[in-house]
């Protein structure tokens, strides 16, 4: 227990608060023989890096300064993947005498000795910090490289248990599991730990490129090298998971892979594509959310607007905007907050993505001719009090949907615009007659997703007046803005999380004319803006002023704002 004093000690130089709290964990890691250094890191009760940093000073250990990059291929091969994962070390550099080995955990002796005994160098230590070493190891040796090491070491498939017929799909990693199950385990298991949504296992001539989408961006997952040998047996097991035909490799196929993570549940949109290279398989996760208004991340007014709007007894309320942009997310929203046992909710949807308890949703299946219109027909015949379209496709699914919002049914549905009033143009565009698109819809809602600031890293910055004045971002509130600089934990892209942006188009008195008239695109876009509507760059600049995220973002996502302010 000589241990604990010293630790208190440093814990308390680096923002420790609750002493006695640290003090009961280091003793309970001592006595049941668990690592100290790990259990104090995950109590959050201490700054990593300056804790770790008083630890190296303390036992005289040289701190790594420099970036941990990746692991050259001699280094892998001397310290292979499965010391490496298991006891958290990186190899850093070698000459002929010595070999530099880098890690966070000085008092495990296991893992000195493990390497004293497999190396014929002189080893010297250096910590760095614990995200660090994840960071690099993941680089170094790529997702499931121990597994991936184990499947390569020439046994037979009967030694290694490659029996991607299991049925299991809860996500643990035990050392039982059949390798090829585990590997696709470790797979999923990270993608769900580092926020992705996407998941893309990618054929390429001489390799097997695998992705995640995160913060709506992809980034490309390192993978252990010759990782083709593995590409039949990883698409095979997800096939199964899935439940799907893996004799079938010429058309593409639909499934989904119900998960458990830690107990909690996870649902997995399946895709397949057949390619020159094999077959592409994309993974969307699809984790049981809770939605709330606050999760959308709606100001006070808009909220109250928003909660007016549901509160009508019938029309349509049209979510616009691109693919990904959270209009199912919105949606979801909406219907929870209006599922009550005095309703009688109804969807009709490709694909069904979240499951509402009490709500009656539909999938539409063309295969057998349920498609959206044949399913709205049926929904309106069911005497419901509200319908979710998923999407308005065509002019008759339009149509109905109009039908049902003018018999008193009140109606969500999306389509697909770059803004709120070019929901107008595109209703017209399918054939739907301007006076019905007056006095059905309520109100055009565009959205679009930013992406916000990791708070751990991100800066004040100061960008130029000709600049702000040109995407037109209010001058007075310049000395707000930041700026995404990246750290260990958002991946050095500098952005956590996303957040949605909004432009509401309420279709009044006035809108209602213009539009019957036939007026144009701009003419009513000017009367919306008379009437107090807030583009979707005006509200993004909300987002920025508040610290949530930077102006870069804002003008990414919302670039055709300014093309239509030039016209």
């Amino acid at each position: 227990m000589a241990l604990v004093e010293p630790l208190i000690e440093i814990a308390k130089a680096n923002g420790c608060a609750d002493l006695e709290a640290c003090r009961k964990i280091v003793r309970a890691a001592v006595e049941e023989q668990r690592s100290v250094i790990q259990s104090i890191l995950e109590s959050r009760l201490v700054d990593e890096t300056g804790f770790l940093n008083g630890i190296s000073r303390w036992l005289e250990i040289p701190w790594w300064n420099e970036p941990i990059t990746g692991v050259p291929a001699p280094l892998r091969e001397k310290v292979p993947a499965r010391t490496a994962l298991r006891y958290r070390v990186i190899p850093l550099r070698e000459d002929e005498h010595e070999i530099w080995i880098a890690f966070y955990d000085p008092f495990d002796l296991l893992a000195r000795q493990t390497l004293a005994s497999s190396l014929d160098q002189r080893i010297m230590y250096a910590m760095a910090t614990r995200s660090q070493i994840v960071q690099a190891l993941r680089q170094g040796y790529g997702v499931g490289a121990e597994t991936f090491e184990a499947i390569l070491e020439g046994r037979s498939e009967d030694e290694l248990g490659l029996d991607v017929r299991q049925e299991t799909n809860v996500l643990d990693l035990d050392d039982s599991e059949a390798s090829v199950v585990k590997f696709v385990n470790q797979i999923l298991r990270e993608a769900l730990e580092q926020r992705a949504t996407d998941i893309h296992v990618e054929p390429l001539q001489d390799d097997l490129q695998i992705r995640y989408r995160i913060d709506g961006v992809l980034h490309e997952v390192p993978v252990p090298p010759n990782i083709k040998v593995l590409q039949a047996s990883v698409i095979s097991r997800l096939k199964i998971m899935a439940h799907l035909d893996i004799a079938e490799r010429r058309l593409p196929q639909d499934g989904r892979i119900n998960l458990e993570l830690d107990a909690q549940p996870i649902d997995v949109r399946v895709a397949t594509i057949p390619s020159v290279a094999g077959e592409s398989i994309s993974l969307r996760l699809l984790g049981r959310e809770r939605f709330t208004f606050d999760r959308l991340g709606l100001e006070k007014a808009a909220q109250s607007h928003v909660r007016q709007l549901l509160a009508m007894p019938n029309g349509i309320v049209l979510l616009t905007g691109p693919t990904g942009c959270g209009k199912s997310t919105t949606l979801y929203t909406f219907l929870a907050s209006l599922n009550t046992k005095e309703r009688r909710i109804v969807t009709v949807e490709d694909p069904v993505e979240y499951k509402l308890p009490g709500v009656i949703q539909i999938a539409v299946k063309p295969e057998i001719d349920l498609t959206f219109a044949n399913g709205l027909r049926s929904i309106l015949r069911g005497d419901p009090n509200v319908i979710m379209v998923g999407e308005m496709r065509d002019r008759e699914t339009a149509e109905i949907a109009i039908r049902g919002a003018l018999t008193g049914h009140l109606v969500f549905s999306t389509l697909h615009t770059n803004d709120a009033i070019g929901g107008i143009t595109r209703l017209v565009d399918m054939g739907i007659e301007p006076f019905l698109v007056a006095n059905a819809v309520r109100v055009f809602i565009a959205q679009r997703l930013v992406r916000v600031l990791c708070a751990r890293c991100k800066r004040s910055v100061e960008h130029a007046e000709t600049y702000l004045n040109q995407i037109g971002f209010p001058l007075e509130q310049a000395s707000k803005t930041m700026a995404a600089v990246g750290c260990d934990y958002c991946r050095h892209t500098g952005y956590e999380g996303r957040a949605a942006i909004f432009e509401f188009c309420a279709v009044s008195q006035r809108l209602q004319d213009l539009i019957t008239q036939g007026r144009p695109e701009s003419v009513i876009r000017a009367a919306a803006l008379e009437e107090g509507m807030i583009p979707l760059r005006m509200y993004g600049w909300t987002k920025v002023i508040s610290g949530l995220t930077t102006v870069e973002e804002v003008v990414r996502v919302t670039a055709s704002d300014l093309e239509m302010s030039d016209e």
